[in-house]
């Protein structure tokens, strides 16, 4: 898909831009990241990987409760997120993981244990990191993970596999599309507002729907079970966490995904949609802190 920049797009990334931002930033291989990189020094390091369309701000809550138990925390925008460079690249899991991946190294992290959280579309970019850097990842944490529904053949996805059309869709319609998506990730009004409004001012940056679009022309989140094999295969202990009202991702396909991880740990949260860290970072952390707390070593490759 060519790349555009859509009406209400009115907001561009750089260098002066950045200096009123919240967070830091770093230049990688294939453009600037924005990071926060924050919490106990000397604690072990959790890495979070987010979904389609988040910026770091939605960890806060999850990040608060893991310092307040003596844990690091690494957020990061993925490219075409929150403050990261929207690059003209082909996004899909590789530009993602390659991102994750040079992040920690140039921040010093790769001869830690890494503790790696990937929810809904992050998920499958976790498990692409995992089982590229393998060694360097202590446990792996999976939330509401996309990629277990089968494909359909009358969606209307494929329309994303013509460049001309997936590009009509986004800058005519891409917005309004996305606002209806958001409506459907939260239980709570009130953070659903939240985080539509957080997702919604991050969009206002030229090129922003382009990376979005892109993304779900280019990595599959339906008919992934090879990848959760794949990952189950590593041996690297896992918890999988899911929200029991979560109407994106439906816990219809929990029981699967824990025989394909082959999890050491598992559990429902009850009231909780599709976005648990952001709902309930308060029980992601009660289920998220003792397990990687038991399992500190960082596996050998």
């Amino acid at each position: 898909m060519k790349y555009f920049v859509a009406p209400g797009e009115d907001r561009e990334l750089t260098a002066d831009s950045r200096k009123a931002l919240r967070g830091s930033f770093v230049e990688l291989s294939d453009g600037v990241t924005h990071y926060e990189l924050t919490g106990p020094e000397g604690g072990d390091v959790v890495l979070m990987a987010g979904g389609l369309t988040i910026p770091l701000f939605y960890w806060d809550g999850l990040v608060g409760e893991l310092h307040a138990r003596g844990l690091r925390t690494l957020t990061c925008s993925a490219y075409g997120r929150g403050y990261s460079d929207r690059v003209r690249a082909r996004y899909d899991e590789t530009l993602f993981a390659r991102q994750l991946a040079e992040l920690t190294e140039r921040l010093g992290l790769t001869g830690r244990p890494l503790h790696l959280v990937g929810t809904s579309m992050g998920a499958l970019v976790a498990m692409t990191y995992a089982a590229q850097y393998r060694s360097s990842v202590s446990t792996l944490t999976i939330v509401g993970p996309a990629g277990l529904a089968k494909p359909r053949p009358a969606s209307p996805d494929r329309l994303l596999r013509s460049d001309l059309l997936a590009g009509v869709v986004a800058r005519r319609r891409g917005l309004r599309l996305l606002q209806g998506h958001l409506g459907h990730n939260v239980r709570d009004p009130g953070l659903g507002a939240e985080l539509t409004e957080m997702v919604l001012d991050c969009l206002r940056f030229e090129g922003s729907l382009y990376a979005v679009f892109d993304t779900l022309q280019h990595l599959p989140v339906t008919g992934r079970d090879d990848l959760f094999r794949q990952t189950g295969a590593l041996g690297i202990p896992t918890l999988l966490l899911w929200g029991d009202e979560d109407t994106v991702t439906p816990p219809v396909h929990f029981d699967t995904a824990r025989a394909l991880l082959k999890s050491h740990s598992h559990h429902i949260i009850t009231q909780c949609g599709h976005m648990a860290p952001f709902e309930r970072p308060h029980d992601v952390a009660d289920h998220l802190v003792p397990f990687v707390s038991a399992r500190t070593e960082r596996l050998d490759p």
